[in-house]
């Protein structure tokens, strides 16, 4: 029930329009988010939701409300290379899961921005995480296309989309086989052809074949093969990916990016001299399927230095609900460095996965991702080190409003911490 998820305040929170102020975060380890060193005793200055200034011997400006961050960390927001934050409240009660189109025989055309619920409980979870923007894709259901995916923000108001329609996503590898017949021959078909049915319907063929194609799902892909809507692939194995490097050929203006890519550090050169990113699962370390056989914790640090750019996301991990893990997976990636022939990263360029990266690798890095001057005032104070298990966010900011960082776990947790005989039930009785 509703009143359950939301408190009073909460629900206000929502109802009223939230304005941007001046803000300086000053005196704190502040992490720009784009591979460079922490910044001691930093300031950060946020005005009208964007960053205006961020490193040392920054001006407060007069009026500002300033914060005190002596022994903490500041840095840009965890963007979320992948998820299906805000599709689903309970994966397994189907009134509750948005994730995929159903039985509705659309595949391309499905638009996931008006399904992303920032009522949802997960948003507020991961927002008091320190998770301020995230990559969120449909599911495939009837075909391998499943739809056309969002940027969304997590803040605490009405309107989570930042960008509606920013790629299409295909399922690709064993997963995609399954939905085409079984076999890799049969989806590489498929695929082609359903490409070519829509520059087929570009170049004013309408004479369409429902099982194949619907015209709104043409009409979906055709932004996808001028190049202005990213392709986001599925795919986890090194022969899979070859083979879409080949797609290419016929369709050169297509701009892919990989998700997932176990073993793409079988093809990092590949991938690097082709110019296709990757948002990289970041500890498959074990042959969950027979396309994961070479997966390894090595991956990711292994195509960073092959030259693909490379970033953390979380696809078919709790992508629904635990964003929150993302900073632990890029510590683990830092940890990788002191175990002997494993390829790791440095903590600049774990974090930056987590932050600059994606917002690079999905378009949308000229106004997210960093604190670099006039991108979006998405910050975070933490009290110590954010790749660290142990560390918390104290203060986070979305296009600078500071938002709350209550949710119903916290509530609850408060709620049941020290049980007394009155009102709340027992658990049991003896």
């Amino acid at each position: 029930m509703r009143h359950l998820l939301f408190s009073a305040a909460a629900l206000l929170a929502f109802a009223a329009p939230a304005h941007a102020e001046t803000v300086a975060i000053s005196g704190g380890r502040v992490v720009i988010g784009d591979g460079t060193p922490p910044i001691e005793g930093g300031t950060v200055v946020l005005r009208d939701g964007a960053i205006v200034a961020a490193g040392s011997n920054v001006a407060i400006p007069a009026g500002a409300r300033t914060i005190d961050a002596t022994g903490k960390w500041v840095t840009p927001g965890i963007f979320a290379g992948f998820s299906r934050i805000g599709l689903s409240e309970v994966d397994a009660v189907k009134g509750t899961n948005d994730k995929g189109g159903g039985k509705s025989g659309f595949s391309a055309a499905l638009d996931v921005a008006p399904a992303i619920d920032p009522f949802r409980s997960p948003i507020a979870v991961n927002r008091a995480a320190g998770v301020t923007r995230a990559v969120v894709a449909p599911e495939a259901d009837s075909k391998i296309f499943g739809g056309q995916g969002a940027i969304a923000d997590l803040g605490a108001d009405a309107n989570p989309v930042t960008k509606a329609r920013a790629f299409q996503y295909v399922e690709f590898g064993e997963s995609g086989a399954g939905q085409v017949g079984g076999s890799r021959s049969a989806l590489h078909t498929a695929f082609r052809a359903y490409l070519r049915e829509a520059q087929a319907h570009a170049g004013g063929n309408d004479a369409f074949d429902d099982d194949l194609l619907k015209i709104e799902d043409a009409r979906a892909l055709q932004s996808v093969l001028r190049g202005e809507t990213r392709l986001m692939l599925h795919v986890e194995g090194a022969n899979d990916m070859l083979r879409l490097l080949e797609l290419k050929r016929d369709f050169p203006a297509i701009k892919m990016v990989f998700v997932g890519a176990s073993e793409g550090w079988r093809v990092a050169d590949k991938l690097a001299a082709a110019g296709v990113p990757v948002i990289a699962s970041a500890l498959n370390d074990l042959p969950a399927s027979f396309e994961m056989l070479s997966a390894t914790q090595s991956n990711i640090g292994r195509l960073k230095r092959a030259g693909v750019k490379v970033a953390i996301g979380m696809i078919d991990d709790r992508d629904s609900h635990q964003l929150r893990y993302t900073p632990q997976y890029a510590g683990n990636l830092v940890s990788l460095q002191k175990v002997p022939g494993a390829t790791g990263l440095s903590w600049d360029e774990a974090f930056a996965t987590i932050s600059s990266v994606p917002a690079d690798i999905m378009g949308v890095g000229d106004h997210l991702g960093s604190l670099k001057p006039g991108k979006a005032a998405d910050v975070v104070v933490w009290d110590g080190d954010p790749l660290e298990l142990s560390s918390a966010a104290e203060k986070v900011f979305i296009d600078g409003v500071e938002q709350p960082l209550g949710n119903r776990q916290n509530r609850l947790r408060d709620r049941y911490r020290n049980p007394v005989e009155g009102d709340l039930p027992k658990a049991y009785d003896r």
